[in-house]
């Protein structure tokens, strides 16, 4: 039997077989708090599992990626789209010769920080925050793998590379954020990064219109009114005629991934030669984005787009919900600060910085630096970002319709 391959093994693999403008794991800056290496993972494989294995990776399962979360079983949720856009960033990453454990270590962190209720969840807490920094669920998602995971005892979060760390930023809006000040001199997004944040579109844009057709929001007939879904229809067509609606919906979804995701190959490889790119330096010195699509096919998504905005995401149903999801959060905010004695009592210590009060606060018990990260507003924030669509309905019967049992 043929030894086990190492880690050292791994990386001579990589030395041959990556583009010379792709991520090599030996060429990471690092983490936050040394460690030393594995002998049979490398550093952005190790990324990969701890993400994986994490409280916020798992809560995705419970939060919003369209309607809430729990509403229907078979309509995707936060986790379901993160590890459908993995599978496409790894593809494309594969195809481009590029690090595809970076590219699924990025991916699969993309939406760690989002709150429950989706987008609308966000906007409630962003206004909720407006007055100590706003929220931001990607910079909520970098202070969540840095600080507030809990699973090593030799260092807070689960200290990440620097290569997957940045990409949070790098989807950010709110770059001149504190939390951004250590990535600032990378240079232009890495060709992993960027993927990530392309496929993203893919799968949400495809897999929001499979949805809603699968939970009644719109129909076939509307669909096909769009120029997208009805040319990726006549593909169909061409090669499989006669479908009933069932499996010609499947077989149209399945057609818009392979379109955009041929599209996107063609279109990179392309503006790569174009851009002479020939190392990483070449990607962070890029003037643009080095990943994207053809502007046919950018013109085609945004049909699609515009669809989804007016018939799918102010859908009547979808719209009660979100602000249904905008009140809990925004009741809850609002009772926390005023009792923080409710807060679960490890919330309550990154306050106060000792054991959690029994009862109101003294008079004057606030932090004076309004956005520091342990002011009593951040934590509370903190706290509901991390909620499951259900706990925070949950949580919100219990303080607010007391005849629920605790």
């Amino acid at each position: 039997m043929s030894a086990p391959i190492t880690t050292a093994d791994w990386l001579d693999f990589e030395d041959g077989w990556l583009a010379p403008y792709a991520m090599p794991s030996r060429a990471s800056r690092g983490r936050r708090h040394p460690e030393p290496g594995h002998p049979f993972r490398s550093l952005y494989q190790r990324d990969r599992e701890r993400i994986v294995h994490c409280t916020a990776f798992r809560r995705m399962t419970g939060k919003t990626q369209v309607l809430v979360a729990g509403i229907n079983d078979h309509h995707r949720t936060r986790l379901t789209h993160t590890l459908e856009m993995t599978q496409l960033a790894r593809t494309v990453a594969r195809r481009l010769r590029l690090n595809e454990d970076l590219a699924e270590a990025i991916a699969l962190a993309h939406d760690i920080g989002h709150p429950p209720f989706g987008h609308a969840g966000e906007r409630a807490l962003d206004e909720c925050l407006k007055p100590f920094g706003g929220f931001d669920h990607n910079l909520f998602g970098l202070r969540r793998v840095d600080e507030l995971e809990e699973r090593y005892p030799q260092f807070p979060g689960l200290n990440l590379s620097f290569e997957v760390r940045e990409a949070f930023v790098q989807h950010s809006g709110r770059g001149d954020a504190p939390e951004c000040a250590e990535f600032r001199t990378a240079g232009a997004p890495l060709l992993e990064a960027q993927i990530a944040d392309v496929v993203d579109s893919i799968a949400y844009d495809t897999h929001d219109t499979d949805d809603a057709l699968g939970l009644g929001l719109i129909t076939l007939p509307e669909l096909g009114r769009v120029e997208f879904w009805a040319r990726a229809t006549d593909r169909v067509h061409a090669h499989t005629p006669g479908l009933s609606d069932g499996p010609l919906r499947v077989a149209v979804v399945r057609e818009l991934l392979a379109w955009q995701v041929a599209d996107l190959l063609e279109e990179t490889g392309n503006r790569i030669g174009a851009a002479g790119v020939r190392s990483i330096d070449d990607v962070r010195a890029a003037a643009g984005p080095l990943v994207g699509f053809t502007p046919e096919l950018r013109r085609l998504k945004s049909g699609l787009e515009r669809f989804l905005r007016d018939r799918v995401y102010k859908h009547h149903r979808v719209l009660r919900m979100t602000a249904n999801g905008n009140r809990i959060l925004q009741a809850l905010f609002a009772e926390y600060v005023r009792s923080p004695e409710l807060l679960p009592e490890k919330h309550l210590r990154r306050w106060t910085g000792s054991e959690a009060v029994v009862g109101p606060p003294p008079p004057g018990w606030v932090t004076a630096a309004r956005t520091r990260l342990d002011c009593l507003e951040r934590v509370v924030g903190d706290y509901l970002a991390g909620m499951t669509d259900r706990f925070a309905q949950l949580e919100y019967r219990r303080l607010f319709l007391p005849s629920i049992e605790l």
